[in-house]
């Protein structure tokens, strides 16, 4: 079971650190496409940074379900609490840092990134090294992943005129 936890968890950060990275990019190599948008980055907004996070971890968790998480009690409640994680750091970590030095640095702003893709990964190891019960059925947890990823379609083409939102270098608001 060690062994075999390790290796998921590393293999989801390595997956995630990859195509996270890489949909930063596709909006604009899809020449702006709407459907690239559902995924991906379609400005600099923090939003739109979250979506890097949260599709990437969720597509490496329906692989891992598939060839290992379904022999895991608890799998998707799991899985929740390190996603979850991971995108609660991101705006966290920036307005924290951006807060304290008034100005922020791309290196760093990548770097969020990172550590929350690290975090999350990191939260779940720990979580299905204890190996704890969870009460609630994984069909809630599915639930609430198909919501997020309703709420980020949703706000990425209707999102509200505040500074979350916005992209700091265009003032623009989701696909505008």
């Amino acid at each position: 079971m060690k062994r075999s936890v390790s290796f998921w968890q590393t293999a989801g950060f390595l997956f995630t650190s990859v195509l996270g990275t890489f949909l930063h990019f596709l909006f604009d190599l899809t020449d702006q496409s709407p459907l690239a948008a559902l995924v991906s980055a379609v400005n600099e907004s923090i939003w739109e940074h979250m979506k890097l996070l949260f599709y990437p971890m969720l597509l490496f968790s329906l692989i891992q379900h598939r060839f290992w998480g379904r022999k895991q009690p608890g799998f998707w409640c799991r899985k929740l609490s390190g996603i979850l994680l991971g995108l609660v750091l991101i705006p966290v970590l920036f307005y924290t840092y951006s807060g304290i030095l008034g100005k922020t640095f791309d290196w760093f702003n990548v770097t969020i990134f990172f550590i929350a893709a690290g975090a999350g990964y990191y939260l779940e190891y720990r979580l299905f090294r204890r190996n704890l019960a969870c009460p609630v059925p994984d069909w809630v947890f599915v639930g609430i992943l198909m919501l997020i990823s309703l709420v980020f379609t949703v706000l990425t083409f209707l999102p509200p005129h505040i500074p979350f939102f916005q992209d700091p270098l265009t003032g623009t608001y989701g696909l505008q």
